[in-house]
């Protein structure tokens, strides 16, 4: 990423980086950045792993907790007091009391959590008793997807924009954008109802390809579907221009403003989102919702191979010599998972990490990066579902059984988010080559027509009295644990 930063970036990065070996050494400590493409699931994910870890929670793949060498979990004040605290509470809160999904992320927040173990060696055990401080840094996926702006002026940013907005579906949807700015010329005196103007239709077709109903991953700026405190600002009224000619923009010309909005964009919300949390991360997972992507189609999971290249090309794996590390922090290990799995009966799971596997390999081939360092599971950080069998026509047929969101429609009957439910949820293809076949062939057919995606509200997890069962249960939370952080609790 160095090309992407200036000098005085890199300066302000590696004196971070100093400051948190530093105070690392006294209080051992990693910062695990959290992150998904939209509706993965990041807040139901942090909610759930600090759960099960306060609570001891069942995580027999993760090894320090099986062998029973962790002593002590506890919630600590955060190290960074300018950065909201994840509210975890609130978030337990509305899973367990109100069978509610929490609300998405909308900004960056911050949860530390200590846990006290033993050494796994008798040499390690011979000195003091082991602590790790898990700084867990949660953020939009949007904000990643940004990073790569910071690589491109702002002719080449309207270039690859329009023309990904000339593809596919987002044809259609960019028809009010593009339109109003082909009318334009870009050598014209600037306007800020122009601005605004174009702005606002830029945003309409982001929203638009961000839909349910179209579920694109590939979405910056992003900012503009979460502008928080800069909405109306000049950093987010700007739109990509087409057709810019040769040379360098007139003064006072609306390619000028534009020009200039976008590097204020990149200054003052890409750089320092960069600079001050992602520079700093020592691990990293990644959430998608594939099935959601299988759901919608083809383009759907085409754009989220393009958005997982992105976030691919982001990331730094692999570790430096000792002065590289303080000077220069590199994410040496990133998981990424595919959500939901509890959507699927366990023996489609395979087939659902194997399609992840798929999409990774491809996005990071596409942008010529090394896969090492990079893992890839399925996993439900909730599960909302269990496992049953049912006879149909003298056959056995494996079904899941929930309780569907309200609202939710199955063979015509729409569901009151109180009454429970089996449904058979089909399956994907065991090889996902040919449900690539299809998507590189840009077909209009259903990838797995069979496939019965149904979302489902959280699961009871009352016991009598009110108290809350003893942990959440998940679905290979413990095998993600151990990736991310199994190593540092030897």
């Amino acid at each position: 990423m160095s090309k992407l930063t200036n000098l005085a970036d890199d300066a302000l990065i590696a004196l971070d980086n100093l400051t948190d070996r530093a105070a690392s050494l006294v209080n051992p400590s990693i910062r695990l950045g959290v992150t998904g493409l939209s509706r993965a699931g990041k807040t139901v994910f942090i909610s759930s792993l600090v759960h099960n870890l306060l609570n001891g929670g069942r995580l027999p793949l993760f090894e320090p907790s099986r062998s029973g060498r962790i002593s002590r979990v506890r919630l600590e004040p955060q190290p960074d007091d300018a950065v909201p605290r994840f509210q975890y509470e609130d978030h337990v809160r509305a899973l367990v009391g109100e069978r509610l999904w929490p609300d998405s992320t909308r900004a960056i927040s911050q949860l530390r959590i200590t846990l006290d173990y033993e050494s796994a060696s008798g040499w390690g055990r011979l000195w003091s008793a082991g602590r790790l401080a898990i700084d867990i840094v949660d953020y939009p996926g949007e904000w990643l997807l940004d990073l790569p702006l910071l690589g491109q002026d702002f002719r080449a940013f309207s270039a690859s924009t329009i023309t990904l907005a000339h593809t596919g579906v987002r044809r259609q949807l960019s028809t009010e954008w593009l339109g109003a700015a082909a009318l334009l010329d870009p050598r014209a005196a600037a306007d800020e109802t122009t601005a605004r103007r174009l702005a606002e239709a830029f945003t309409l077709y982001l929203r638009a390809c961000k839909s349910d109903e179209r579920s694109l991953s590939t979405l910056p700026p992003g900012r503009f579907l979460m502008p928080g405190d800069l909405e109306g600002s000049p950093a987010l009224t700007f739109a990509p221009l087409p057709n810019l000619p040769a040379g360098a923009a007139p003064k006072g010309s609306l390619w000028a403003m534009m020009e200039r909005r976008y590097e204020a964009y990149k200054t003052h919300v890409v750089k320092p989102f960069f600079r001050e949390h992602f520079a700093r991360l020592d691990r990293q997972i990644v959430l998608i919702d594939a099935l959601q992507a299988v759901n919608r189609g083809a383009e759907a999971v085409h754009d989220l191979e393009r958005a997982l290249g992105d976030v691919m090309a982001c990331f730094r794996p692999g570790s430096g010599g000792f002065l590289g590390s303080l000077l220069s922090r590199r994410i040496d290990r990133v998981v990424v998972a595919a959500t939901k799995a509890d959507h699927l009966h366990h023996e489609s799971h395979p087939h659902l990490e194997a399609l992840t596997r798929r999409l990774v390999d491809r996005a990071i081939k596409r942008i010529g990066l090394s896969g090492a360092g990079v893992e890839v599971m399925a996993i439900a950080s909730v599960r909302a579902t269990r496992e049953a069998t049912v006879k149909q026509e003298g056959t056995s047929l494996p079904v899941i059984v929930g309780t569907p969101m309200a609202g939710e429609t199955i063979d015509g009957e729409t569901f009151d988010g109180n009454r429970k439910t089996a449904i058979f949820p089909g399956d994907l293809p065991e090889d996902p080559e040919t449900l690539f076949q299809a998507v590189e062939s840009h077909s209009q057919e259903p990838l797995a027509p069979t496939l019965n995606f149904v979302r489902f509200r959280p699961p009871e997890m009352g016991a009598p009295g009110g108290e809350m069962k003893l942990s959440i249960p998940h679905i290979r939370l413990d095998r993600a644990l151990q990736y991310l952080i199994g190593d540092r609790l030897a």
